[in-house]
Formats: C-alpha cells, structure tokens, sequence
C-alpha cells in the first residue's frame, strides 16, 4: 500500500466522522494524520511498524491505526463508519465541492444515498429549497456532478503508465510472445487515460490469453476479447485495458497503427505519387516494415515522435523536416517553481538545494506561497527576508550552485499581486498564480489574469488555467488574449508538470512559441522525490540553451 492509499483513507475517516457528527477533536486527529503522511518522503510500508512514530513524526495512537492500515487494508474505526454510511453516500464524499455537513443534509432531510439520486434531486429543483442551499448551490452541484461523470473511467498519465508497464511485465512472460510494446494513449502521453494499450508479438494467443485472465486488479471481459484481442478492465479505477495479439512479422506495423491519432494517420501526405500511398496509413497497411523511422522514411517525412503524432500540423513540418528536437532530461538546467518548508513544502530550503545540487543541476528557484495564501502557510513579511537572509547565506555556502529569490504570489481578484511593491522589488522573479475565486466567468477571470501580466513586477504567470486534471475544472480563459498579453510585456508561461496540472495545456504550446513567448516547466516541488511529467504537453519545445 503506497502513501496515497493512506492519505486517502484517513481523509475519508475524518469527512465520515463529519459526515455523522462524531468527535471534531478525532475530526482534525485524522486531518492531521493525513497531512503528516503528505509531507513524508519515504514509502510508509517499507518502515519497520514500531519504528512509525519515530520515522514519521505520528503520535502513538496515529502510527498504530497507520500499521493496522498496513496490515489489513483498513483500521477499526474507517471499519466502523464505513459500515453505518451507505455506499452511496461515501461516493457522495468524493464529489468536489460538496462537503460532509451538506451530504449529511441531503441524506438525511431528502434521503438521498447516490450521486444519481442527487442528480434526480437537483433537477427537480429539490435541492435548493434546503437550508443553507440555494440555486446558485444548486447549480454548482450540478456542475460538479457532471464533472464527476465525465471524469469515471480516466486516469492521470502515471497511473496509466504504470498499469501499462506492469501489464507488459506479465504478457510478456506468456509462451510465445517474442515482443511487446506499449501503445495508444500511454505511447502518446496524453494527460488523461482512458484505454491502456499494448501490442504484443506471438505464435500462441491463447496461452497469454490465459496469463491475463490471471491478473489481479483487471476483470475481463469476454464480450470485447476474442482471439486475437484481450480487453478487461481495472477494477479500482474503471479505465479499459486491452492488450492486441500480433504475428512477428505485423509487429512494427501495429505497434505504429496503435501509436497515432487518427488525424495523423489519415492526413494526406501532400502531392500523391501515381500508385502510391497518400497517408501514413495507407503505408503501414501495404507493406511490413522493420522499424516505425522506415514507415517515415518511406513516405518521404521526417520521423515524428508518438508524443507529437496528434494530427495537429506536424506532418507538414515534417514533410519540410523542419520538427524540433524535443526536450530532454539533459537539457534542464535548473529548476523553477520549488516549495520549502517555509511555506507548505515538505523539505528545508537547504534540503531542496543540496538535492538539486547533488542532481547535476546548477540552479533552484524558490517560490513559497505569497501572504494571502493562509491555508499554505504563507510567508508574511518578516520570513520572507528571513527566507532572503538564508539563501544569501546558502549561496556563500553551496556556490556556484545558485539559489534564486523567488515566490509565487496570489493573483488577487482584482488582478492585483499579493504584497506591496517594496516586498516584490526584493526578489528576483515572481511567479504569478490564481489560486483563489476559480468560478469568475470567462470575461472577469480573463480582465483579472491580463491585469497581473501587465503589472511589472510579474516575470512568469503560473499554472494558467488553476485546473486540476479529472479534480476540478479550470477557470476559463481567453487563451489567445492571455498568451498575446505575455508576449508584449514579456511575461513568461509556466508549463507546471506537476502531473495534476500539466498547465499550460500543451494543445498551447505551439500558438504560444509562435508568438514569441517564453516557456517555464516547473515541477512545482514540494518536496524531493517530486515527479513531474514533461510528456505531451512539452509539444514544439525546442531546447532553450
């Protein structure tokens, strides 16, 4: 059980307490149990349980729920609650922006135990005659609940590429198969999964027929499969699995069919040669070939990696090989964007350079939460110049390693930045970000966002949109507005990898080179085992030196 798992369990006991009136103070106990285990950067399963309070910072009382966690897959107490909630109502809880008390009101005053009931409720216009409701509540629900729907079934890219990886460690051990490769969404990268794909090479479906119908986690699905196809799907998460049964000799060819939007495949090549194939497609179902670089080659295209096979201009690039080389790990310099412990991350500010340092990397840009962020632990004033004091002090220390002065300060709603401007003249850059009032429409969250980039303290906006992938939608913008407004003050985009965000959206990138604006992937750290992901949404970036 990963760390997540115990997060989540310990936040659904404190909103199930919530939920039926229990103690506030076992409320904030469970609260703060889940928050602990959000700072730790080491694996809680691996420690020895008698060794949790010490290694982790819990109490006694907290450590013991966490190895009975471990142990078992629940503790007494998430048992107990679990058992007196209908099922419905737990799947309530996980819908954003309804809280325990206002579930509690709908389960108990209108008997409503699903999310489908709710829905019923609220478009009959039920919901809003409850106390403490109201229309505008109303509408949010609906809003969230829709939300909710369209988000069942998908999963964030590491999820995916997780499950995918470890399904082509078990086919690949099937009588048989001689290659396997993942494919589909995965290959491409895209944000949000809805299919795991793999293409396998073999002379004996059925024996990995009968490996996968073995797995854990995964139902098949005997409708979809057939001989030359397996499909299922993950039981925890909803999203589908199928794995495509190949002979040697297609294997290339597949791998390659399976890896491309259908616009790419199907867009035309340019003047057709008499006899020829016109698309790429056409290619790959006329002839075997030994690699996808021959597929390319053949058609007469520059190769073009799965993360920009998206049907959205490359090919004519492609067909002029003028597509850029895509970033690598190499080409980061430094990292940007990087929370401490002043703020609400979970390592020292040396902790975080020294990590960085020892990586290979010659610079970390830190940027705390600005004042206004209270629930992040804010810096006032006063500790942002003691934050200032010790990176001048670490710069002495860890140089030529270099810290830079950085925060990432609250647009506020009326477009202003969080400080005075004797506080944002002190630091080097400042992130600007939206993290409050999200459900302005398109027009006053866009007036708000251009009021920010215009201010001259502003050198990067952050994450753009406030989105959070399959959580909570983002803030609508005007895109062209706000990425044409960056590049006349010179303003800075962030492309923030933390794998939630991924914002700006990549679908962006190349509308925003084309402009002349400069682009920042930041991890958004909070802490040193952060993983961000730079995968799609880096599309058209060129190294930057």
């Amino acid at each position: 059980m990963d760390n997540r798992a115990l997060i989540r369990a310990f936040r659904l006991a404190a909103q199930l307490l919530e939920l039926h009136e229990e103690n506030p103070f076992k409320i904030r106990a469970y609260e703060g149990t889940a928050s602990a285990l959000e700072q730790l950067s080491v694996p809680v399963a691996t420690l020895e349980r008698h060794g949790l309070p010490d290694r982790t910072g819990l109490s006694k009382t907290a450590a013991a729920k966490v190895a009975e966690m471990l142990d078992t897959g629940t503790f007494e107490e998430l048992t107990r609650l679990l058992n007196s909630t209908p099922p419905g109502v737990v799947e309530l809880l996980g819908i954003k922006g309804i809280g325990p008390k206002k579930i509690r009101s709908l389960w108990k005053e209108l008997g409503i135990e699903s999310p489908e009931q709710l829905r019923e409720a609220a478009e009959a216009d039920q919901v809003s005659k409850l106390k403490g409701f109201g229309k505008k509540t109303q509408d949010a629900i609906l809003a969230a609940l829709e939300f909710t729907s369209q988000s069942q079934g998908k999963v964030l890219y590491p999820q995916a590429e997780e499950l995918a990886t470890s399904l082509v460690e078990h086919v690949k051990g099937a009588a048989g198969v001689s290659q396997t490769a993942v494919t589909g969404e995965v290959r491409r990268r895209l944000e949000i999964v809805e299919t795991v794909s793999v293409v396998a090479a073999t002379t004996d479906p059925a024996a990995a027929h009968a490996v996968l119908n073995q797995l854990e986690g995964i139902t098949a699905d005997p409708l979809l499969s057939g001989p030359f196809a397996w499909r299922g799907t993950a039981t925890a998460s909803g999203i589908k699995v199928e794995v495509l049964f190949v002979a040697p000799a297609d294997f290339t060819n597949q791998v390659f069919l399976q890896s491309a939007a259908e616009a790419h495949l199907t867009e035309p090549l340019g003047e057709a040669r008499a006899g020829q194939p016109a698309t790429l497609r056409q290619w790959a179902k006329r002839e075997r070939f030994a690699s996808e670089a021959d597929i390319y080659q053949k058609a007469g295209v520059q190769y073009v990696e799965p993360e920009l096979r998206e049907g959205l201009g490359e090919l004519a690039l492609a067909r002029e090989n003028k597509l850029p080389r895509l970033l690598e790990d190499q080409d980061l310099r430094g990292s940007l964007h990087n929370h401490s412990t002043y703020s609400d991350g979970s390592h020292s500010l040396r902790e975080m350079a020294t990590f960085l340092r020892d990586q290979g990397y010659e610079y970390l840009g830190i940027c705390d939460h600005s004042q206004a962020a209270h629930y992040a632990n804010g810096l006032q004033p006063e500790r942002v110049r003691q934050q200032q004091r010790e990176i001048d002090e670490l710069n002495q220390e860890l140089g030529p390693f270099r810290i830079f002065k950085g925060i990432e300060s609250d647009i506020l709603s009326d477009g202003s930045l969080d400080y005075p401007p004797a506080i944002l003249e002190t630091f080097d850059f400042i992130v600007a970000s939206v993290h409050s009032n999200l459900k302005m429409d398109e027009r006053k969250a866009t007036t708000r966002v251009l009021r920010a980039i215009e201010n001259p303290y502003t050198t990067m906006l952050g994450h753009p949109t406030g989105r959070l992938l399959l959580r909570r939608e983002g803030y609508p913008l005007d895109h062209k507005a706000i990425i044409d407004a960056c590049a006349q003050h010179q303003v800075i985009i962030e492309i923030n990898a933390n794998p939630w965000r991924l914002d700006l959206d990549w679908r962006w990138v190349h509308y925003a080179l084309e402009q002349g604006v400069q682009l920042s992937i930041n991890p958004d750290a909070h802490h040193t085992n952060a993983t961000p992901i730079c995968g799609t949404e880096c599309l058209w970036a060129e190294k930057a030196g």
